[in-house]
């Protein structure tokens, strides 16, 4: 991003001069980006594979006679914008009359003033990146006598800026910088072999805690040695933030608007009513610069604001683009997102869950026949998001009268997402920032079928 204005002039600059263009009885949108991403990986103390790529590009919007026209280019010269308008155009032509097309508009809302950009990280040079990488490995490889290896270790990091401008009278720039450490660590013990995930994320490097991601990845992994098949029956869950979190994404996606108009959510028509446990307040904040989704505007140029989806277990409302506002009934949330290569979806940014009381281990002293889940596999194949049907696989830690057991491995989770947001018992107040921008805590979870031997 060395050459980029400051203030993004240029990038603003080139989505007013394609706006420009717009012709009488039509609406247009310039939606223009540029970015870089870094990715290193490591492995055996030397570099496996590294990535660096720059991107730029512009998506254009054309609104007539209710038809919507797209087009994009992986460009910022001037003369493949105008083809791309013109291109937008021409489709617009040919596509099929929606009563509900339309550009966004100002709806009044001020954006929050957020500081999202890093300079420590946009100067990071390559080789610090890998060094770090490197000691990741070399902390998790140090950190207990059963850890053989390490699956990878890793440096991952994003610069990005968009502008976004309307023939109807929107305006908007910004930027912000992000990056992570994250490990896979392999334990063993009497020929066994466990894996376990530690992870870090911050806007500049020192936000990244190394010593925190390589700890987090050692005790995973450790602790599922000698891990046993359980018995099936009805336990209570006790979730770790990263698994509420993983929770959350699957609620977070049934209740977008596209979702429900779609009649792919459980909770479509249940706006008002209790689909929760009392305890549970949810909202999607991108005005929260904790979190690594936040961001002032929204991809039609719109000033992101909080937006409450579930507040003490009552269904507040749905994230909505401009298009799903207006089919529904209702307005955008300010919850457009996109790429340059396509056209604004509507879903959550920054999920986050109200912190309750009590840490993890008190948490898990109030269980007394649970499992404390610390992985599950098979989330996208075994969640419909239509029915809510849950059934995944988990891996994690017998509880028996308030303290940790064995391990256990090969068990299945099943329930619905209703059932499980209705039977949260507690909530606990340790909060945990993950890569993609969600807030969670550890979580209880009362009756839920185990399936094992």
């Amino acid at each position: 991003m060395s050459g980029a204005e400051p203030d993004g002039a240029d990038l603003l600059g080139l989505a007013r001069r394609v706006v420009g263009e717009v012709q009488p009885g039509e609406q247009v949108e310039a939606f223009v980006t540029r970015g870089s991403v870094t990715s290193v990986k490591v492995h055996g103390g030397a570099v496996e594979s590294l990535t660096q790529a720059t991107s730029a590009g512009i998506g254009v919007r054309v609104v007539r006679d209710k038809r919507q026209g797209f087009a994009w280019a992986a460009s910022h010269d001037e003369s493949i914008s105008a083809e791309v308008l013109a291109e937008a155009r021409d489709n617009a032509a040919y596509s099929e009359p929606d009563e509900w097309v339309g550009l966004a508009e100002p709806d009044g809302v001020a954006p929050v003033p957020l500081d999202l950009w890093r300079d420590g990280l946009a100067s990071l040079s390559t080789d610090r990146k890998i060094e770090l990488a490197l000691e990741l490995e070399a902390a998790v490889l140090g950190g207990d006598p059963r850890i053989v290896g390490v699956r990878t270790a890793a440096w991952g990091d994003g610069i990005g800026e968009a502008a976004v401008v309307t023939s109807t009278g929107i305006e908007s720039w910004g930027r912000a910088t992000s990056c992570h450490l994250s490990v896979s660590a392999l334990a063993e013990s009497d020929d066994e072999t466990k894996a376990g995930y530690g992870v870090s994320v911050g806007r500049a490097p020192e936000d990244v805690d190394l010593a925190e991601a390589a700890a987090d990845a050692v005790d995973r992994s450790t602790r599922l040695l000698g891990a046993v098949q359980p018995a099936s029956g009805m336990v209570t869950l006790v979730l770790e933030p990263q698994m509420t979190a993983t929770l959350l994404s699957i609620v977070g996606g049934m209740l977008g608007g596209e979702a429900v108009l779609k009649g792919r959510s459980p909770f479509a028509d249940r706006v008002g009513e209790q689909i929760a446990s009392p305890l549970v307040f949810l909202v999607d904040d991108p005005t929260d610069p904790l979190s690594l989704g936040a961001d002032d505007h929204d991809g039609e140029g719109l000033a992101t604001r909080r937006n409450p989806l579930i507040s003490a277990g009552v269904l507040d409302g749905f994230l909505h683009n401009t298009y799903t506002g207006r089919r529904s009934g209702t307005a955008s949330t300010a919850s457009a997102v996109r790429g340059y290569r396509s056209t604004p979806g509507a879903g959550a940014q920054a999920l986050a869950l109200a912190p309750g009381a009590g840490t993890l281990d008190e948490l898990v002293q109030s269980v007394d026949n649970g499992v404390l889940v610390q992985s599950m596999s098979g989330v996208h194949s075994g969640v419909n998001p239509t029915s809510g049907d849950f059934s995944v696989g988990v891996e994690g830690l017998l509880i028996r009268n308030g303290r940790l057991a064995e391990p256990i491995r090969e068990a299945t989770l099943a329930s619905t997402i209703q059932r499980l947001l209705l039977d949260v018992r507690a909530i606990g107040s340790e909060r945990e920032w993950t890569p993609g921008g969600t807030a969670a805590s550890p979580m209880v979870i009362d009756a839920v079928t185990l399936s094992g031997a």
